[in-house]
Order: structure tokens, then C-alpha cells, then sequence
């Protein structure tokens, strides 16, 4: 069973590409960012990135039935490494319980605006 999931954003159909896949007992959430999708604005700030990101994720999972505490994967992209320390807490607060196998990389994102990307890949509960 295959199942795609939106969040409404632009992107999607620009790029083609799903904000999440379900695929059996699998949820492949895409790299995420701190834009508010309905709006399509995003915070100046990597701390209020993150939250936003954070939002978006959740409701993806969601939708796929799932929460933080099935996320199994996570990947952090950032443009500059030492924001990360920022985003920490609101990490701690999503991730803190299901404490899932993490990897944080500095690398340049599409857009200049965008402070942090977030991916993630969760285990549907049984």
C-alpha cells in the first residue's frame, strides 16, 4: 500500500514531489523547511523555523498516523552549523522520548531564507 500525503505547498507541483510516502509500515517524511505552507511565509529566525518545521512535520505524520514517537530517522540540513545548537530545545521537546538515530549536516539550502531542514522517516505502529 502506497500512499501520498501534501501539504499544500507550491513546491510540491513545482518540483514534484509528496511532503510524506506511506509504504506499508514506512512514512518517508520529505526534507521540510520553516515555511508556513498555507501562507507560504517564513520566520526570519532559525528558532522559529524549527517550530514551524516541526508543525509541518507533525501534521504529515498525522496524517500517516503517526507522531514523534514513531520517528525511527532524522536528518538535519543547515546552512550554518552553529545554529543548531539553537534549535536544540524545540528538537529535545519533538524527538526527546522516541531519541531516534539523528545525523546533522551543513550543506547550503534552496533558498537563502531557509535556515533548517528537517527529514524524517517513521515505523507506522503495529
Amino acid at each position: 500500500m502506497r500512499q501520498l500525503i501534501t501539504s499544500g505547498s507550491s513546491f510540491e507541483n513545482d518540483i514534484g514531489y509528496s511532503r510524506a510516502v506511506v509504504d506499508g509500515e514506512w512514512v518517508f517524511v520529505s526534507g521540510t523547511t520553516g515555511f508556513d505552507y498555507a501562507a507560504m511565509t517564513i520566520a526570519a529566525d532559525v528558532e522559529t523555523q524549527v517550530e514551524q518545521c516541526l508543525r509541518n512535520i507533525a501534521a504529515a505524520l498525522g496524517e500517516a498516523g503517526c507522531t514523534f514517537e514513531h520517528v525511527v530517522r532524522v536528518r538535519y540540513i543547515l546552512p550554518n552549523a552553529a545554529d543548531f545548537p539553537k534549535c536544540w530545545p524545540a528538537l529535545r521537546r519533538a524527538f526527546g522520548t522516541a531519541r531516534p538515530a539523528a545525523t546533522m549536516i551543513a550543506a547550503g539550502l534552496a533558498d537563502p531564507r531557509m535556515l533548517i531542514e528537517i527529514e524524517v522517516t517513521a515505523r507506522h505502529p503495529a
